[in-house]
């Protein structure tokens, strides 16, 4: 057995080593990969951080309008060229609708049923279902709903404060929380305070579900490049525990609401209503298919949207000109509102938007996007001297967000965390091809409104109450831990927050 094991590896071997190199065969710059791993050993046994070695391949060449890597066996275009991923993104999306589908949709619903990794009609069903549940008018519907949250978080942080001089707190899990009660509220209904009741079975079980350090992630390595092997295995991202109680939650509230004749302005509410379609257009939604579409609300909301209030606290900490120039203006809204801001009033603030956009700038969550040809297309030639490259269905592209925010090519001072340059040219920056914190065209991010939204609310009562600044404990300059695909931290993040004087 150990020599038919031995054997079979090294068949495996040879059979990567006599493949066909697509890239090397049409003139495109590309890594060259490892038998098996591709270009993905470092991040498999955590040498580097994905964000980082995306950002080194993006570097390779200079003057391609694209070039080549292996996710492991999976042969990946990286798109260099920003007005080329607007034409991918925007013009051509009919050519690039779907994302590299990974997840068994009967062995992992949750995952698999969700409208990221929906395809094709099915997705396009789903989305246009769905959108009305994010437009303006159903933000200012939530507005209150998100303050009562955002009101509660800061009145407990200050009462903290008051009793210690400084406080010091692991923000990421604090403003996890604060994420957890907004979506618990706005999505499903439900009231909780995680700040005074910090082991409720919401909070626990979404930290758990969204949690990629450690097993996790290599769950994800598993299922996304080797799906027969995980199959077989039933590996699942979500466990069990967590999809029963999820299911448990929009069956409830389905049932509470139809009992009572409840209606509220969320996503559920669209889909409870997409019952009563008799004309036989749109989606028949089961149960199942509602919790799918519940829980990737949930799992972007509680985590993305805390990460980058995160990074937002810690630019904020760490620039005490921003911090003042941030509160002058969140105070005057504050007096002339007389502490009870309206909706229209937390989007005019100029200034916080810049603060915002700038931190997404700096700290792109989804720090990489990732489109599969749906359509046989033709890419221009990625240098002078080479010819057009066919893609094929099937094919995948990726576009690195991070590396475009981060070139000086498209941002002067990228290092810097410069607020102003949103102020200067607002549209030019915020409509640029190389500005994607929530990706581009019909697939951008649908909740892109509720996490600015919340983003907003909680810095404006937050900075009202207390004072950032940064903790000792905070590892300074940040360097991105390995552990884990999204960008986080070594040591995690660390804030001190003293009360505000008034007078």
């Amino acid at each position: 057995m150990i020599l038919a094991i031995i054997l079979g590896g090294l068949l495996v071997i040879l059979y990567y080593i006599k493949k066909e190199n697509k890239f090397e065969k049409h003139g495109i710059p590309y890594i060259k990969p490892l038998p098996i791993f591709g270009n993905m050993f470092q991040i498999l046994f955590r040498i580097t951080q994905h964000m980082e070695m995306i950002r080194k391949f993006y570097y390779i060449n200079t003057k391609a309008k694209y070039i080549g890597f292996y996710d492991f066996s999976c042969p990946v275009l990286l798109i260099r060229d920003p007005e080329l991923v607007k034409n991918i993104t925007v013009k051509y999306f009919d050519h690039f609708v779907d994302h590299r589908g990974f997840v068994d949709p009967v062995q992992d619903p949750l995952f698999g049923k969700n409208l990221f990794s929906l395809r094709g009609d099915n997705w396009r069903e789903i989305r246009n279902l769905l959108s009305p549940a994010f437009t303006s008018s159903k933000m200012k519907a939530m507005f209150k709903l998100m303050e009562k949250c955002s009101q509660d978080f800061a009145n407990y942080m200050y009462e903290q404060t008051q009793k210690k001089k400084t406080l010091t707190i692991n923000s990421k899990e604090f403003f996890a929380r604060y994420t957890n009660d907004v979506i618990a509220t706005c999505a499903f209904g439900i009231t909780i305070d995680s700040m005074r009741n910090p082991d409720n079975e919401f909070y626990i079980l979404g930290r758990e579900a969204t949690n990629f350090e450690g097993i996790l992630s290599l769950k994800f390595l598993l299922i996304r490049n080797f799906p027969i092997i995980s199959r077989l295995l039933r590996v699942k991202l979500v466990n069990e525990n967590i999809e029963k109680f999820f299911k448990t939650i929009v069956r409830d509230t389905i049932a509470i609401r139809d009992e009572k004749g409840i209606s509220r302005p969320d996503m559920i509410q669209l889909m409870m209503e997409s019952r009563n379609n008799k004309n036989g257009h749109g989606p028949e939604l089961t149960i199942e298919d509602m919790t799918a579409q519940a829980f990737i609300f949930f799992f972007g909301g509680f985590d993305t949207s805390s990460l980058l209030m995160s990074f937002l606290a810690h630019e904020i900490s760490m620039n005490t000109e921003v911090q003042a120039k941030l509160y002058n203006e969140i105070n005057d809204v504050h007096i002339k509102f007389n502490g009870d801001p309206t909706y229209e009033a937390i989007n005019s603030m100029q200034y916080l938007d810049a603060v915002i956009n700038e931190t997404m700038r700096c700290y792109s969550i989804a720090h990489v996007l990732d489109r599969v040809c749906t359509k046989t297309f033709e890419l221009p030639p990625t240098l002078p001297g080479t010819k057009p490259f066919q893609l094929q269905p099937g094919d995948s592209v990726m576009i690195p967000v991070q590396a475009f925010q981060s070139d000086p090519k498209y941002f002067y001072d990228p290092d810097k965390f410069i607020p102003e340059r949103f102020i200067e040219d607002t549209k030019g920056i915020v409509n640029s091809p190389a500005y994607l914190p929530f990706g581009n065209g019909p697939r951008m991010c649908i909740g892109n409104r509720f996490a600015l939204l919340e983003t907003k609310i909680l810095i404006y009562h937050l900075l009202m109450k207390c004072v950032l600044k940064p903790s000792k404990k905070m590892i300074n300059p940040i360097k991105f831990s390995t552990a884990s695909f999204q960008i986080l931290p070594k040591g995690g993040f660390w804030l001190d927050l003293q009360p505000r004087n008034k007078g």
